[in-house]
């Protein structure tokens, strides 16, 4: 399939608002297990969101940038939906992710 570079611009940002979006609803899902799932985590993303807005000279901190994510401070989603990880779940990032 061929398509011009804004198209597919348009079509990338939307799918990454759509995962965005569906993160924020997930507040079940603890960002350990994403990590230990796939590999990445709503503060993943919000570090790319950040390194993408370095790379254009765009003006964010590391807080925008994680509430564009969370939908909320950082330290609010926190306090709400973070629970303490599971000695399972820590187990598994050792595995997963040695050195972390």
């Amino acid at each position: 399939m061929t398509m011009d570079s804004t198209t597919r611009t348009e079509l990338e940002a939307a799918a990454f608002r759509r995962l965005v979006e569906h993160l924020r609803t997930r507040t079940d899902v603890q960002n350990i297990d994403l990590m230990n799932l796939a590999g990445f985590c709503r503060n993943c993303l919000s570090n790319w969101l950040k390194d993408a807005a370095d790379a254009k000279g765009a003006a964010m901190t590391r807080d925008e940038s994680r509430e564009a994510v969370y939908g909320m401070p950082y330290e609010e989603w926190k306090a709400k939906y973070q629970r303490e990880a599971s000695a399972e779940q820590l187990d598994a990032m050792k595995k997963v992710h040695p050195g972390r």
